[in-house]
């Protein structure tokens, strides 16, 4: 085991933080104009001065309310709020005569694991944190948390957050910035160890906060975790962890690339014009409202004490030759209905890349369910690979982690490892679904289609296997279906009874065994 020293961590930090400092500049656009509220890039946390108003240059408020819903309509999708949207199946290497006794066991911790999460804040969280993912990274620690809320998610904003990537292309060292008020810290770390100076330090006001650097980091084969304060390099907190706590997730990005891109960054010169386009729009409706008036002087015109304002007035020697007007209205600029025009057009361009028009206007007639998984398959398409992304970054570590922690605090006993092998991880989720009954409806169209074979067609397909395989498609529960071994005895009942039958009507019984036994 080897445990890094503060000065080796904060040196990695900071070579960590020139690294982000190149996405600074498009991120800080980003959250500007799309997630203004949640914007730390723009220098208030530097200043820790909160209360600002962080909508100053925000004239249309179209990529604010399409960047809400896109996260929506992707947690509605995906991580409904109050339903099990994965489940827990048995991998390749179970036995198949083994894999009904296995399901029943998995769906138990599931469903255990589902009703811890509907009570620790799991949702709250989840809608943050993907948030975050619009813009193009999002990250959330899991914690241990105490005896009313056993399991802390927290959705931490990208920017107290940089990382480095390990071999595989995930994140294997996490390092967040933290300010907290010195009289929280014992109480946020109950183990941390503070020495006899930092009280004598925070002792007058314990309430002033101190800057500190959380760092989790995988070496030699061992995940640490430590918190240390940036000032005086006293390191804090010193933990050995048994699974990773971050979940970081990008939408899209480049194979050179760390951080993510997403949905906001593709609409972003669509979403800075339509904002300049609404501001100057804005401003000439205010001159056309309130007028600009020209006035007769015998003066010479001071283009420096000229003021475009509405109600302005603005002296000049004459107003259309010698007997003009004494009060005339300055001429108006700009044509209206044309920046409209535009604007509508770039409206609907960043609702297409925001995936904002997948649905119908809830003022339309009633939506079939045939409509409703026409438009999850369309946007199960539209996500592309981001979808598979959000499957292996997301999903599939949060399960991991939130299991594991359970397994550490003896809530239950996951014997079997979560690697896709032994136990894997099955979306559940509306559009897993949707994906999932398109293949049902294959299934069944391919029997329809070998029935009408004849005799020959019915050979083409192991109908023993076809229960299992929608089964297990539309997540029906363990406790639901049989057992191989239940229905073998099922059968031999069966045979016996139509055995019985045809005996007391003298009827030849080989027949019927050959059609039991089929």
């Amino acid at each position: 085991m080897a445990e890094l020293s503060i000065k080796d961590l904060k040196k990695r930090f900071k070579k960590c933080e020139l690294h982000k400092d190149n996405w600074r500049a498009i991120y800080e656009e980003a959250y500007e104009f799309a997630l203004p509220m949640r914007n730390l890039y723009d220098g208030y946390y530097e200043s820790d001065v909160p209360g600002q108003n962080k909508m100053k240059r925000v004239f249309d408020s179209t990529a604010v309310h399409s960047t809400a819903r896109f996260a929506n309509r992707l947690q509605s999708s995906l991580f409904p709020p109050q339903q099990n949207w994965c489940r827990l199946m048995p991998g390749e290497d179970i036995p198949d005569e083994k894999k009904i006794e296995a399901q029943k066991a998995l769906d138990f911790y599931g469903q255990r694991m589902f009703q811890l999460m509907r009570v620790s804040g799991f949702d709250l969280a989840m809608g943050e944190f993907l948030l975050d993912l619009a813009i193009g990274t999002s990250c959330m620690l899991i914690q241990p948390g105490d005896e009313n809320t056993r399991i802390r998610y927290t959705a931490v904003p990208s920017f107290q957050v940089s990382f480095e990537e390990g071999p595989n292309g995930n994140a294997d060292t996490v390092y967040r910035k933290l300010k907290r008020p010195f009289n929280v810290i014992q109480r946020e770390f109950p183990d941390a160890k503070i020495p006899k100076e930092l009280f004598d330090k925070y002792q007058e006001d314990p309430t002033e906060k101190v800057e500190l650097l959380e760092a989790t980091y995988t070496n030699d084969g061992y995940i640490y975790y430590c918190v240390a304060t940036m000032e005086e390099d006293i390191k804090l907190v010193s933990r050995t962890l048994k699974s990773f706590p971050w979940i970081i997730s990008r939408y899209m990005k480049a194979s050179n690339e760390r951080y993510g891109r997403g949905p906001v960054l593709y609409a972003l010169p669509d979403i800075k014009t339509l904002n300049k386009v609404t501001e100057l729009t804005l401003k000439n409706a205010s001159i056309s409202i309130g007028g600009v008036f020209t006035a007769v002087d015998d003066g010479v015109l001071n283009t420096e004490t000229i003021s475009i304002v509405p109600g302005a007035v603005i002296s000049v020697s004459s107003n259309g030759g010698p007997r003009g007007a004494s009060l005339a209205p300055l001429p108006r600029s700009g044509d209206v209905n044309l920046s409209q025009l535009v604007a509508n057009d770039l409206r609907t361009n960043i609702k297409k890349t925001l995936l904002d028009e997948s649905l119908a206007p809830e003022n339309m007639s009633a939506r079939s369910a045939t409509e409703i998984q026409a438009k999850l398959s369309e946007l199960s398409q539209n996500l592309g690979s981001a979808f598979g992304r959000l499957i292996s970054e997301t999903m599939t570590p949060i399960v991991r982690r939130t299991l594991e922690l359970m397994d550490e605090m003896g809530m239950i006993e996951l014997p079997l490892k979560i690697n896709g092998l032994e136990v894997q991880i099955v979306p559940t989720s509306p559009l897993a679904m949707a994906n999932n009954m398109e293949k049902v409806n294959d299934v069944m169209n391919y029997l329809q289609i070998s029935q009408s074979l004849g005799p020959v067609g019915q050979t083409l397909i192991k109908q023993d296997k076809l229960g299992d395989y929608i089964a297990d498609m539309l997540s029906i529960p363990a406790e639901l279906r049989t057992t191989p071994e239940e229905r073998a005895i099922m059968q031999e009942q069966m045979l016996a009874t139509a055995q019985a039958v045809a005996e007391q009507q003298g009827v030849d019984t080989a027949p019927v065994e050959e059609v039991m036994t089929q």
